[in-house]
């Protein structure tokens, strides 16, 4: 076992079947809602999300914790930094 926990976010958004820019605009808008320091879920099968939202994060200053992906599905965790 790694001594790594999960991370457990505040919040999920699924934005599944939906494609670009959606995606985006739903993780902004969720962000906006949020308190520094808390974690939002991102779950996509949209293939541009990927770059859109490591360019998001990097863009806006936000942290991208995490990225997965399985089977053409992506999972980000974001922690909202201000």
């Amino acid at each position: 076992m790694s001594g790594k926990k999960e991370i457990k976010p505040d919040k999920t958004i699924d934005t599944v079947g939906l494609y670009c820019p959606v995606p985006l605009f739903r993780t902004r808008e969720a962000l906006e809602t949020m308190k520094k320091g808390q974690v939002l879920e991102v779950l996509s099968d949209d293939p541009a999300a990927e770059s859109d939202l490591q360019s998001f994060t990097k863009r806006t200053g936000h942290k991208l914790l995490k990225l997965e992906k399985d089977e053409g599905n992506l999972r980000f965790l974001i922690e909202k930094t201000k």
